[in-house]
């Protein structure tokens, strides 16, 4: 974690599986996470983190990379340090949304990572509720 925490950039290559524990260890360090492949969170987690992935992690396409179309580097210097900073707030501001709160903690007012899935859960319901009253 304590490298996560003194890094601006935090790459996210594939492992076993498209999304990694590291992803998540980075967001919670607060580093914006550099994605490769658009199932390593932006498909997956969408209960959990912001639609526009461009506000809080950078892709770059595996291809690109493998191809040499572009180099990590020069993708990431091209970032103004004002961006990053806009990013690295939203990755913090995302924090109590990834992570399971003490049910002790004087934390009622945020929304953790289980109340997020509860919402989208119940929201599901009342949609799919819907469109079942519109058909019938």
């Amino acid at each position: 974690m304590q490298m996560f925490q003194s890094s601006l950039f935090c790459l996210q290559p594939q492992g076993d599986s498209y999304t990694r524990r590291s992803a998540f260890d980075s967001m919670l360090a607060g580093c914006i996470p550099v994605f490769f492949h658009p199932g390593s969170a932006y498909t997956q987690y969408t209960w959990h983190l912001p639609r526009n992935f461009s506000q809080y992690s950078v892709f770059i396409p595996e291809d690109d990379i493998r191809k040499r179309n572009i180099s990590i580097e020069q993708r990431l210097s091209e970032i103004s340090p004002e961006k990053v900073q806009e990013m690295r707030e939203t990755v913090i501001n995302l924090i109590p949304r990834l992570i399971y709160a003490d049910p002790r903690s004087k934390l009622e007012t945020l929304n953790d990572a289980f109340d997020v899935a509860v919402q989208a859960i119940i929201d599901q319901s009342y949609k799919v509720e819907e469109r079942h009253h519109q058909g019938a």
